[in-house]
């Protein structure tokens, strides 16, 4: 059996495989040693999710723990919409739409399912320019679907010990990059 994947860590595996087991070693150690000015910028954005102070609407869940049995993955969702049936993932500036993002929030949507809730519309929003991109439930995109679980799996089965970066713009853009010897030199 495995241990459960956190939903953040689909996207940080999909950004370099070395930054989980980064995130993990500094912890709980204070984040501003650590973090970047956009990382704790959009820790800060979700400072009204985790506080259940977005909205006092009761068709309106935030910052609820999940969990998926199916996929063994566990963390906490935005928002849902009861009325709308909608899963919402907020980010602060949304600029691309990356493959992470996505499987971030099918991990959400999976979890909100086996809960008994009914996800029919997935919409990633970006903060700082109140834009809203609809994504395609799981169901609708096959190739992402497929794509989602090859991440699964190669989480699982990833030796840290076998990795090499190939993509030294990753390595230019991570926070973890001083204290990683997997990186491009």
């Amino acid at each position: 059996m495995y241990e459960e994947i956190l939903f953040t860590q689909l996207n940080d595996f999909i950004f370099c495989p070395a930054s989980i087991y980064f995130h993990l070693l500094f912890g709980d150690m204070n984040r501003m040693l650590y973090q970047s000015q956009s990382q704790l910028r959009g820790t800060d954005a979700h400072k009204t999710i985790d506080a259940h102070s977005y909205s006092r609407q009761k068709n309106i869940l935030t910052g609820i723990s999940v969990y998926c049995e199916e996929f063994g993955l566990v963390g906490k969702i935005d928002l849902y919409d009861t009325a709308k049936k909608q899963l919402v993932e907020r980010k602060r500036t949304v600029k691309t739409i990356y493959d992470g993002y996505v499987f971030q929030v099918y991990a959400q949507c999976f979890a909100m399912r086996e809960m008994g809730y009914d996800v029919e519309k997935i919409v990633i929003h970006s903060m700082t320019d109140n834009r809203n991109y609809v994504i395609p439930l799981p169901e609708e995109d096959v190739k992402m679907m497929e794509k989602f679980k090859k991440t699964i799996h190669d989480i699982h089965t990833f030796t840290l010990e076998a990795f090499e970066q190939s993509n030294i713009e990753k390595c230019k853009n991570c926070i973890y990059e001083p204290a990683c010897d997997r990186g491009i030199k």
